[in-house]
């Protein structure tokens, strides 16, 4: 009788423990001492760096709205994501312009975990990023307002190795600029793995079959001066088109682009809104090259549709 309850009384200590070991409790951090300029701790391991819950960035007349997400940060996001160690609940966040973002972070492992975004305007956010930390299991709400225009911010922890093992995101605000990759879920990883056979290896020269025989017709030499000749013909032309559509577009639309460019940066000191406009500028003339070169393609016949799978 005293081995069954000893065994029963086992049962329900293992079955006790492991139901807390899977349901950790969950600390919140809101006691956090201001140090100034957005940034916050305290002395239990909880940060918050680029904390803006009222100054509009240039170009935001107001808030657009108020926008609430909940991240969960642990090593049971990885498990759905071969190769990963750690991950978040969710990969990807679409916000509109000039949103007041209030993110509530979750870390619900043992280890130090963040959710930082990289790419803000240093002229309000110091080093151009957000950043909460919190050393679990415990949780920490951090704000901010984001920049008026289109863009996609990457979101990552900066703990070491753990983005490398699974910990990063993109926040996408409006249409965005684009995406990055290996982003777990989301996007196709960078450098992907391969397992498969190595590829053979290319068949020596066969100098006899190669050899020119009397009868045969030898290659012209002239063939490699005359693709020579067309690829600088070609590359002469594209630099004219581009140049002279670029003045084009540049007559037309530059009252529009200043117009722009006053409405950005208003607000900025001098320094920082040159290094805007400088950045603005550079941004709008790839485009426009990228533009033109598609359509000169597009005329000479160059750009092939990709075939149909």
């Amino acid at each position: 009788m005293k081995k069954t309850l000893s065994v029963l009384l086992f049962c329900l200590v293992s079955a006790y423990s492991t139901v807390n070991a899977e349901e950790p409790q969950i600390v919140e951090h809101n006691q956090l001492m201001d140090h100034g300029d957005g940034h916050l701790m305290d002395m239990d391991g909880g940060m918050i760096m680029g904390q803006n819950k009222d100054k509009l960035p240039a170009g935001c007349d107001k808030v657009s709205e108020d926008v609430k997400i909940e991240v969960h940060a642990g090593h049971k996001y990885s498990k759905q994501f071969p190769g990963t160690i750690f991950g978040f609940d969710k990969h990807e966040w679409r916000v509109k312009p000039c949103t007041r973002l209030t993110v509530l972070f979750v870390n619900e492992d043992n280890v130090r975990h963040q959710w930082m975004m990289h790419g803000l305007p240093k002229f309000m956010y110091d080093k151009g990023m957000f950043h909460l930390e919190i050393t679990g299991p415990a949780k920490i709400t951090g704000t901010l307002i984001l920049p008026a225009e289109d863009k996609t911010y990457l979101v990552h922890c900066d703990i070491a190795q753990h983005m490398e093992k699974g910990m990063k995101g993109e926040l996408i605000v409006g249409k965005g600029s684009g995406t990055f990759p290996s982003i777990p879920g989301i996007t196709d990883p960078a450098i992907p793995d391969n397992y498969g056979p190595s590829p053979s290896q290319p068949k020596p020269l066969d100098v006899n079959a190669a050899t020119v025989k009397p009868g045969d017709q030898a290659p012209p030499a002239a063939s490699a001066a005359n693709a020579a000749v067309a690829i600088s013909g070609d590359t002469a032309g594209f630099f004219s088109g581009t140049l002279i559509i670029g003045l084009l577009v540049g007559f037309v639309g530059a009252p529009f682009l200043f117009r722009e460019i006053e409405q950005r940066c208003k607000g900025m000191t001098a320094a920082d809104a040159l290094q805007h406009t400088l950045k603005l500028l550079t941004d709008l003339f790839n485009a426009l090259v990228r533009l033109v070169a598609w359509l000169l393609r597009r005329v000479t016949g160059k750009d092939k549709l990709l075939p149909k799978k």
